[in-house]
């Protein structure tokens, strides 16, 4: 079956009241920040992709600014830099969603689509906006995911049917599922997991490089 064009996926609209909480902080954004995206976040990346990479959520600062995933802060420039020097994008990362930096084999897509406070979404917005999740995974080719953090490895068992038990997190672990697609691991890219040495460069880029190879890329 060909892969269904990312345009006709299932997308939150840019005043999404689906998540209450979210809906109310979002409006407070729009006044504090007004220059900013402020919206549902939408995936980017390769449009017929051999992988998925999973995230939490946007930073207030990044994404939910500049309305591309882990674009303009910490987390992006470890994420990036990494997609760049595997040769899994091309170009170069400027922290602007216009800076040309395209991406090779993978696409991006949160577990969740609006910031959250605190960068903390709850149980319930996480099942809400998995429909999202779901969407996107089911009109991808993709058949390998690398989901960051444990957040966003719950979010992607959730959208891919799988029970939670059966597959803990831990990093750089490579899950086989009931279907014949791959989950593998890694911690968070944050700056928070970054300076207290929960994550190296070195770490995340086996990480990467290990979703890769599952890819065949």
């Amino acid at each position: 079956m060909p892969a269904i064009a990312p345009s006709a996926v299932a997308q939150p609209g840019h005043d999404c009241q689906l998540c209450p909480r979210l809906a109310e902080f979002r409006a407070e954004n729009r006044q504090k920040l007004p220059d900013y995206f402020n919206g549902p976040v939408p995936a980017f990346g390769d449009d017929k992709p051999r992988f998925l990479i999973i995230g939490l959520a946007p930073g207030l600062h990044g994404a939910n600014r500049t309305g591309r995933p882990f674009t303009g802060d910490w987390a992006g420039d470890l994420l990036f830099g990494t997609l760049l020097e595997l040769k899994l994008a091309t170009g170069t990362y400027d922290e602007r969603p216009d800076d040309g930096l395209t991406l090779r084999g993978c696409r991006i897509v949160n577990g969740v689509r609006c910031v959250p406070p605190q960068n903390k979404p709850t149980p319930a917005e996480i099942k809400t906006c998995n429909t999202f999740l779901k969407a996107e995974i089911a009109a991808s080719p993709a058949r390998c995911y690398l989901a960051l953090g444990s957040i966003a490895h719950d979010a992607a068992l959730m959208a891919l049917g799988e029970r939670r038990s059966a597959f803990k997190f831990g990093h750089n672990r490579r899950h086989d599922l009931s279907d014949g697609r791959i989950l593998i691991d890694s911690y968070h890219c944050s700056r928070y997991n970054t300076n207290t040495g929960v994550l190296t460069p070195q770490m995340f880029k086996e990480a990467m490089a290990q979703v890769k190879e599952a890819a065949g890329l």
